[in-house]
């Protein structure tokens, strides 16, 4: 897996705090993508969220994008998150990550003409033990 430099985690997390498109990120295996739709929160809103979702394109298929905040994770200190797009109302590429991993993405999708949406969970095993899902606007 490709680490993010420093800079683009700075953008992303600019780019959460909007409900503008992010530019350009790098998929595992692919290079650039591009976000399509809005980005979507686990356990709050653009304020206060554990986590952020987003659906990217690129290199001919969809991703799904899970980022865990700084801030909760470092509250909460154990953690686990899963990634998966939705494409027309199946769950493909999903991926989950050992504990406390603070990003992942799903493996990449064939579904460009289809209605995707990105979906991802996070399960908090000091405070509640359960998973807290969310997912982005679908897109056709």
């Amino acid at each position: 897996m490709k680490f993010v430099s420093v800079a683009a985690v700075a953008a992303f997390v600019l780019t959460g705090l909007s409900s503008g498109v992010a530019h350009a990120e790098s998929a595992p295996g692919c290079g650039p993508v591009t976000q399509i739709g809005k980005t979507a929160y686990i356990g709050g809103d653009s304020r206060d969220a554990k986590a952020s979702v987003k659906q990217f394109k690129g290199c001919g298929k969809n991703w799904a994008y899970v980022y865990v905040w700084d801030s909760f994770a470092r509250r909460v200190g154990d953690f686990q998150i899963t990634v998966a797009m939705d494409v027309a109302e199946q769950i493909k590429g999903q991926k989950t990550y050992p504990r406390n991993q603070q990003e992942g993405w799903s493996a990449g999708t064939d579904s460009l003409t289809k209605c995707t949406r990105a979906v991802a969970a996070l399960k908090d095993f000091v405070i509640s033990d359960v998973w807290q899902t969310a997912e982005t606007d679908w897109r056709c």
